[in-house]
């Protein structure tokens, strides 16, 4: 995991104290940096949930919820940094031919501490696929496109990816307890 910044960078907020990345780092240390803010403030949406608030499609019509987007997440990991970073060919963990969105789709059996797990050991696998490779490295493996990409537009759009999901993170949290921050 990245090096966070001190205490001078902290932002006040309803709960655990969280930092930002660091203001001064080079490329490379702040992408990763930004990326791994943007995967724990993910879990810190999920913090103090029971498993049934987790699962709860808290804005309907919509059947989005706190735990599909973690599950979500840990696809698109895989998928960046595993199938298409190091040309890994790999089942996915929850999609399906017949249920494409199955990484969105939970049932009562899916736990915070199952899905957890398995996301955590993404993005250490993430992480350890990236180790080998430069920011300008190119991918072994194609996007849809049949192109490669660099480790720097993949960082790049894990952020972005991120940052939008956070974004719905932001409201399921609020509708299901109030939480905001």
């Amino acid at each position: 995991m990245t090096t966070m910044t001190s205490s001078e960078n902290a932002r006040p907020h309803a709960g655990p104290e969280r930092f930002k990345p660091a203001l001064d780092a080079g490329e490379r240390p702040m992408l990763e940096g930004w990326l791994d803010f943007h995967r724990e403030k993910l879990a810190e949406k999920c913090a103090g949930l029971t498993d049934a608030q987790l699962r709860e499609a808290s804005v309907p019509p919509s059947p989005l919820t706190l735990l599909g987007l973690v599950r979500h997440l840990a696809e698109v990991e895989r998928f960046w940094f595993r199938e298409v970073l190091t040309g890994a060919e790999l089942p996915d963990l929850y999609a399906t031919e017949e249920d494409p969105d199955g990484d969105f789709a939970v049932s009562g059996s899916d736990t915070w501490a199952g899905t957890e797990a398995v996301w955590r050991a993404e993005t250490a696998a993430a992480r350890e696929s990236a180790a080998a490779f430069g920011l300008d490295d190119l991918s072994r493996g194609l996007g849809r496109s049949g192109k490669p990409f660099s480790l720097r537009w993949i960082y790049t759009h894990m952020i972005e990816e991120y940052a939008q999901h956070n974004g719905h993170a932001d409201l399921l949290r609020e509708r299901v307890d109030g939480v905001t921050g």
